[in-house]
């Protein structure tokens, strides 16, 4: 996982090398670890009191790891358009998104699916305990839906990071803006304030992927 582009698709040095490498684990994690008091401070005064949305475009490639997973989870892929689109943010809903938040990246062990599965990309569930980024964001949006957040309207999206490289997070909708949640920090952001690119998420539409922007397309998501 986290190849910056499609060029590296015919470069199997780099793309191993890529793939061993951590999904923003290492110093971004350290560092959201050592603000973690910032990200638990975080209340729902903070928010923006109006955040602009990401504007989906036409409809795009999914991640064929993403493919894989929805042959297997396929619940967690399913989109019912009797589900809001948006999700209502209260103080109670605030606060229930920080705290998984929180809890996931904490409770999670993160390791590439190269040396966790033998495999440069692998969405999963992190059942053992342990994944990468999507499946960090797996996880969480599992654990939202179970408190009653609509899932239609929490997306699995693909950004470029700040290190030019593949990733995954998760793109909740709400009526305050769209907000991200991330393995490399416990706050959570307005999308405009990540510094990602944002490229493409799963539709609210029906199972499939639409596009975000005009930037290339990453192989995969990222390592861990």
């Amino acid at each position: 996982m986290r190849v910056a582009s499609s060029t590296l698709q015919n470069t199997p040095s780099r793309f191993v090398k890529a793939a061993r490498a951590l999904c923003g684990i290492g110093l971004p994690i350290l560092a959201g670890l050592i603000a973690g008091s910032a990200a638990e401070a975080q209340t729902f005064a903070s928010l923006p009191t109006a955040s602009s949305a990401i504007v989906a475009g036409a409809d795009a490639r999914p991640i064929a790891a993403w493919t894989e997973f929805c042959q297997s989870y396929a619940a967690e892929c399913a989109v019912s358009p009797a589900e809001a689109a948006v999700i209502t943010l209260s103080p109670a809903v605030w606060n229930t998104i920080v705290s998984v938040n929180r809890k996931v990246n904490k409770s999670l062990r993160a390791i590439t699916d190269l040396d966790h599965w033998g495999s440069a990309d692998r969405w999963d569930l992190a059942e053992d305990g342990a994944g990468d980024c999507e499946d960090f964001q797996l996880v969480k949006r599992r654990m939202l839906a179970e408190a009653g957040l609509s899932r239609r309207a929490m997306r699995m999206t693909v950004v470029i990071d700040e290190k030019g490289e593949g990733h995954a997070v998760l793109t909740l909708i709400t009526d305050r803006g769209d907000i991200i949640l991330d393995n490399k920090t416990s706050s959570v952001l307005p999308w405009r304030q990540t510094g990602y690119t944002f490229i493409k998420r799963e539709s609210q539409a029906g199972i499939g992927w639409v596009s975000l922007g005009r930037a290339a397309s990453p192989v995969t998501t990222a390592n861990r």
